[in-house]
Parts: C-alpha cells; sequence; structure tokens
C-alpha cells in the first residue's frame, strides 16, 4: 500500500471513531425543546423584545427545558439567530456554549449579562449587538416578519476550544462539527 492509500485509510478510521452519532436518516436526534415564553411558530413576547435601537421590551432570555438527550451527549450550547437580519450574514442574538451535560435547562433571564444566571461552565459569547449577553428580537422598521431561531445543540465534546472574544460565526463552526442532536424553536415576529 502506497503513503497516500495509508493515509487515506488512517484518516477514514479516525472518522470512524470521531464522528458524531447520527440518526438512521445521516441527520441529527431530535431533542425536545419548550419554553414558557415562546411557542414554536408564534411571535415574541415583549419580554423577549430587545430594549434599545428602537424597540421596547424586557430583553430576557427566554426560559428553556430540553429532554429526550441523545446518548453520548457531553455538553450543550445554544444560540438564537436571525437569518432574516438585512445583514447579508443574518445576526447573532445570542450565543451560550459550554453548558454542562447535566443540564436540562437554562432558567429564564439566563442570557441577563455577566453570565450570573448560567449554569456552571457555561460561557456566552458576544453577540451582533456588541455584548455578552441575550440580545432580544428587533425587527428593522417596515420589514417583513423575521423568523428568530433558537436552537440548543448537545455535542458530543465537553467544551468547545474557542477564546472568550470568538465570534458567533467561529463557535457556530465548531458547533456543527460535534452535533448529536438538536430542536429549533422558530418565532417570526413582525418590525415595530
Amino acid at each position: 500500500m502506497n503513503y497516500l492509500a495509508t493515509a487515506l485509510a488512517s484518516c477514514a478510521m479516525a472518522a470512524m471513531f470521531t464522528a458524531p452519532a447520527l440518526s438512521k436518516e445521516g441527520e441529527p436526534a431530535t431533542l425536545d425543546l419548550t419554553s414558557g415564553e415562546v411557542t414554536n411558530g408564534e411571535t415574541f413576547k415583549p419580554g423577549q423584545i430587545y430594549n434599545s435601537w428602537g424597540c421596547t421590551g424586557d430583553n430576557k432570555s427566554p426560559e428553556l427545558t430540553w429532554s429526550n438527550v441523545p446518548e453520548g451527549t457531553k455538553s450543550f450550547a445554544v444560540t438564537m439567530y436571525d437569518p432574516d437580519a438585512p445583514t447579508g450574514s443574518g445576526w447573532w442574538h445570542w450565543v451560550v456554549i459550554d453548558i454542562p451535560e447535566s443540564a436540562r435547562e437554562l432558567q429564564l433571564d439566563a442570557g441577563s449579562e455577566g453570565g450570573g444566571n448560567l449554569p456552571d461552565g457555561a460561557m456566552m459569547l458576544t453577540n451582533d449587538f456588541g455584548f455578552k449577553g441575550y440580545g432580544g428580537a428587533c425587527p428593522p422598521p417596515n420589514s417583513k416578519p423575521h423568523n428568530y431561531e433558537i436552537t440548543v445543540y448537545a455535542l458530543d465534546i465537553p467544551k468547545i476550544e474557542v477564546k472568550p472574544s470568538a465570534s458567533p460565526a467561529m463557535a457556530g463552526y465548531f458547533i456543527l462539527q460535534h452535533v448529536l442532536g438538536k430542536a429549533v424553536l422558530t418565532a417570526p415576529t413582525n418590525a415595530r
């Protein structure tokens, strides 16, 4: 066997032992995700609306509870992303990584600046508003409804190895390499 064939065989073997476990269809397993503040397919309540940039909500991250966790889960990540933001790259409203495997919820307002309401070990990254915390929905005036996606990811690693100054997109890259399961709540919210 030549060097290239040996190297390719080694990579294939490594992939078999490190690839995340997927469902039979090749997709991540589906977690069960519920929230007292967010109902899938319904607009955000005032509590989850931003309180700046012309919006007048309470800017509290929603309580999230998840179950049906896939075997092998070692941590969780939570993101809130607006793919409809007029930026060309969407808008990251909230990113929490390194949530311990034992956690099954984030309490109401876990995304407050400073991270004091997060489970031990969890860390928030800087959102696109420019601070580490939850930045609520705030569609621009005269726009169509924006579909805010809150996603909980079950991951096969205990920590995302990024610096505290990493961008949400960088964390997203590493999250997507290690997904065992996920669940999404989408809240279409109209412009003010």
